[in-house]
């Protein structure tokens, strides 16, 4: 009998051992501020993210359809629109843009990214061509 209660008393310390290790493994998060400003918009980019955008637009867009320069020949991108001008044929919000790339246009060659393509990824692509647009407001 003797045994089983050292037995039981050694096994509950272990488990409180184990619960009390993994709360201090589990970050808690901070409360918020009271003066803690909202979260940031969607589309706002850091020069990090803008980076990485005009890479991701380099590699998956303009690699294989988006040409970056407007006079590009067959070949080049000339089927594919110009991401660097005011207009956009399916909406110029960055929000549009978003969702065109996510989605993609049915009967032409570009295809939905969604799922390929993290969001943020995309919002990242989005902030760069509209930070490299002719277009500036």
């Amino acid at each position: 009998m003797r045994k089983i209660l050292c037995y039981l008393a050694s096994a509950g310390l272990v488990a409180a051992a184990f619960a009390v290790a993994s709360h201090a493994q589990t970050p808690q998060p901070a409360p918020p501020a009271a003066d803690a400003p909202g979260p940031a918009p969607k589309y706002v980019a850091t020069a990090e993210d803008l980076t990485r955008g005009k890479a991701l637009f380099t590699g998956a867009c303009g690699a294989y359809c988006h040409q970056a320069n407007p006079a590009a020949g067959p070949g080049q991108g000339a089927d594919a629109p110009f991401l660097f001008a005011c207009e956009f044929k399916h909406g110029g919000s960055e929000e549009e843009i978003f969702q065109t790339i996510s989605k993609g246009v049915p009967g032409t060659r570009m295809v939905a990214f969604a799922g390929a393509i993290p969001d943020d990824d995309i919002r990242r692509i989005v902030a760069y061509l509209k930070s490299a647009s002719q277009c500036k407001p």
